[in-house]
């Protein structure tokens, strides 16, 4: 069967499944229903304490983030250099959802920021409406059957599967956008020499196999992930027109045809997505609304339930989102909770036992704020 046609028939028979969640509130475009603290469930005293706080743990100097990156990697990391774009950081800022609506906003919620890592989270959801699609048949497969070129060549990388790259426990081993594997927080004297690990057997935060799995998922969508991001999540929510997702200079490719830019999964080298706190916020309603929204299913259910759960290396990860196992991350928070989380103090915290989403900018205590956002709560 072609692939468009199985995407066309997955997409259809995922409707016809889907009940109609209309009771559930979500925000239209343009427009934010608020509702007093009070109102919420909270007790306005304590939330207002709780914002206070976040304020007080915000942290947006030096402002230049070029800089920021730099001092942070350039010290440590051999050749390294800034591939994609940078803008400063100008002020922390936060929203905070019940029900759906706004309870709590502090600073300019509208003005697009870098992100860095939070932007995994958004490349999980383009991952999972690929495996929607039936364009990756499972994410036990190997990428080499989808994969083609010398990336995934080889017996070491010929066994990396989808799950290894979602979980960052491939353990990939190349060069990828003029940048060795070994140079993201490189290991050991020589860390071009390091030993490898068995795909599946050791968790390795690394941006580089991050935008690998960029790169696999443009090959398997054959559009830009923005685009495949935009039209099928961020307009049906009613996301801004602002935000931008950003590759490096020397991430272009040629598919069929026509030029793309495989975009990168974090801000490590820059690049990644620029964004606002609203938009984050809509972001987080969806997951906390299960890939509901409204009347409409946008992202499978199935798929985020695999998303977060526990990878067997690192119980604290799942599909590129930080979980709360055990309740260690966060004991205040029930074991449900699960966040995207960036570089600087960038967090989308979704908790449905609560019906709460919390989104932080430059704020690097995300614990301690959420610990005394559940504090406030009285019902």
């Amino acid at each position: 069967m072609p692939r468009f046609l199985h995407a066309v028939l997955a997409a259809a028979a995922l409707l016809l499944c889907t009940p109609a969640l209309a009771a559930d509130y979500v925000p239209p475009p343009h427009e934010w229903e608020r509702q007093a603290p009070a109102a919420a469930g909270f007790d306005a005293a304590a939330l207002a304490a709780a914002i206070e706080y976040a304020k007080s743990k915000a942290k947006v100097e030096p402002a230049d983030l070029r800089e920021v990156l730099q001092q942070s990697f350039g010290r440590s990391e051999p050749d390294y250099r800034i591939l994609g774009p940078v803008i400063p950081r100008a002020q922390a800022s936060g929203m905070i959802l019940r029900g759906g609506r706004i309870v709590a906003e502090w600073g300019d919620t509208d003005r697009v920021d870098m992100t860095f890592s939070v932007v995994k989270s958004y490349l999980s959801t383009v991952a999972g409406l690929a495996v929607q699609d039936g364009l990756i048949d499972s994410v036990d497969d190997a990428v080499a059957g989808y994969v083609p070129g010398p990336w995934f060549e080889g017996e070491h990388n010929a066994a990396i599967t989808w799950t290894h790259l979602l979980h960052q426990t491939s353990d990939w081993s190349g060069e990828l956008w003029e940048v060795h594997d070994w140079a993201d927080r490189p290991e050991g004297d020589d860390p071009s020499q390091r030993p490898l690990h068995a795909p599946g057997t050791r968790y390795k935060y690394n941006d580089v196999r991050i935008n690998l799995l960029a790169f696999g998922l443009l090959e398997v969508l054959r559009e830009p992930l923005p685009r495949v991001l935009k039209t099928r999540i961020m307009d049906p929510i009613g996301a801004s027109t602002t935000w931008r997702w950003h590759g490096y200079e020397n991430s272009w490719v040629t598919l069929d045809g026509l030029q793309m830019q495989s975009v990168s999964g974090g801000g490590h080298f820059g690049g990644g997505m620029f964004i606002s706190t609203a938009d984050h916020a809509r972001f987080g309603l969806l997951m906390l609304r299960n890939g509901q929204w409204g009347e409409r299913r946008l992202l499978s259910a199935d798929w985020i339930e695999k998303a977060t759960q526990p990878s067997p290396v690192k119980p604290d990860y799942g599909y590129l989102w930080w979980l709360n196992t055990g309740r260690e991350a966060i004991p205040a928070a029930p074991e449900s909770a699960f966040w995207g989380a960036g570089f600087g103090g960038n967090y989308v915290y979704i908790d449905r036992e609560h019906d709460l989403v919390v989104v932080l900018r430059w704020t690097p205590d995300l614990e301690g704020v959420v610990t005394r956002v559940l504090a406030a709560l009285e019902s």
